[in-house]
């Protein structure tokens, strides 16, 4: 395939644009090349400025469920656009949104709204220290819950060390207050807690990790981190900004039986609009002001196109019986399908899978955490990254996140992507 018009687009997008994106991780700098604009998109496929279509494996990095251009998100969108964009005063949509979500998600009496998935997080790790009244928090290695200050942090040279951070512009304060945590180890998160007694606000994880590619939880390890808040005063958050309403009507607290004390949500709770939120159970949300000490606003907060789209994909979501075993069953006819091919053709590889997540790891041993997942080979995903695009599949450019099946997906796609797989392997 050819990329010359994306390759001029993004020389321009550099002269004006940082590094010719707005995220990072759309610049390739991973796996080496130039970023391919999009033109358009529907259903499974994107459209690109060359006029190349691609099966896409990113949907926006997760919210397109139901598929690129979803009939009635776009609908609801464009009603809703001709009668304003914005007002910055409550309207009825926001009350029907929160309804829809509390009666889908277990342990949540009530929902606010952000714009995005970032201000979600931030927002939800303040409220656990207003309610509580400490100020630590446990986060997990290869964890990622935005960018704010809070979540830049890397590990110290021990396990109960402070983090410092990783990005300038973080400072050493905030930093002192994050403690970094290794994902799937109690004991780990144990130690945190022993060496921080009645400091710690809460401890933050992705319930299933996707920004170190697809890592579930060991058995055990969500329970042992709820037992351990439960005996310490910790609030639990699960940042279910991918997993909400993706892995379940009540994302992974109704997947794995676990109930976190917060949960964030953003990516398909908006449709594919800039929308996040954070909820729970009466008692902590009632914090919040206007009712309590915790300040957080917005002015685009609950904006009527955002909540539009959003609550037009839950309705969908909540009505389809069958959402969630048709994306379990195409997720694991390409687990199966690209073990196969690898197998064969022996290439060490190892893929995680959790409902419609999945990602290739080019390793042979287990991978369950940060560690684990950096010891991939990253030459070898480079390779693939490549191959694919050149046979028309678009993955994430980068090991270490997760790939999302979209229920657009048809089995005739999947079979091409395995297909293409077993050619670009051959070349490993």
């Amino acid at each position: 395939m050819k990329y010359t018009r994306s390759s001029s687009l993004f020389a321009a997008a550099e002269k004006v644009i940082p590094g010719g994106v707005n995220s990072p991780v759309r610049a390739f700098k991973a796996v080496g090349g130039t970023p391919i604009f999009v033109k358009e998109a529907k259903g499974a496929y994107l459209y690109d400025e060359d006029g190349n279509r691609l099966i896409d494996y990113i949907n926006s990095w997760g919210p397109m469920l139901l598929g690129h251009a979803y009939e009635p998100v776009v609908n609801a969108v464009v009603e809703k656009a001709k009668k304003g964009t914005s007002f910055g005063m409550p309207t009825v949509i926001e009350t029907e949104i929160a309804e829809l979500a509390v009666s889908m998600v277990p342990n949540i009496d009530k929902i606010r709204f952000v714009n995005s998935g970032t201000e979600a997080c931030m927002s939800a790790v303040r409220l656990a220290r207003g309610f509580t009244g400490r100020d630590k928090i446990i986060k997990f290695a290869g964890c990622y819950h935005g960018h704010s200050d809070s979540f830049l942090i890397q590990a110290g040279s021990g396990a109960v060390t402070f983090g410092s951070p990783n990005s300038p512009g973080v400072t050493e304060g905030t930093a002192k207050d994050t403690l970094l945590a290794t994902y799937n180890d109690l004991e780990n998160v144990a130690q945190l807690i022993a060496a921080n007694t009645n400091e710690i606000a809460c401890i933050i994880l992705e319930p299933v990790a996707g920004n170190m590619g697809c890592i579930p939880p060991k058995e055990g390890f969500l329970q042992g981190l709820r037992d351990l808040c439960d005996a310490n005063n910790i609030l639990l958050i699960f940042d279910e900004v991918m997993t909400g309403f993706r892995l379940a009507k009540g994302g992974a607290q109704e997947l794995f039986g676990i109930k976190s004390d917060i949960v964030c949500f953003g990516k398909v709770i908006g449709g594919g609009l800039p929308v996040g939120a954070f909820a729970a159970r009466n008692e902590i949300m009632n914090h919040l002001a206007p009712l309590g000490p915790v300040y957080q606003a917005g002015t685009l907060s609950g904006n009527p196109l955002a909540m539009a789209a959003g609550l037009a994909m839950l309705s969908s979501i909540d009505s389809d019986e069958t959402l969630f075993s048709r994306l379990e069953a195409k997720t694991k006819y390409l687990h199966k399908g690209i073990a196969k091919v690898l197998t064969q053709l022996d290439v060490d590889h190892t893929i995680n899978r959790v409902g419609s997540m999945i990602s290739v790891h080019f390793d042979k041993e287990a991978v369950i955490d940060f560690d684990s997942s950096a010891r991939g080979n990253n030459d070898a995903f480079k390779t693939v990254f490549h191959g694919l695009l050149n046979e028309g599949i678009y993955i994430a450019p980068s090991a270490f996140e997760t790939w999302f099946i979209t229920d657009a997906l048809t089995y005739q796609d999947l079979d091409e992507t395995i297909n293409a797989m077993e050619k670009v392997a051959r070349n490993l």
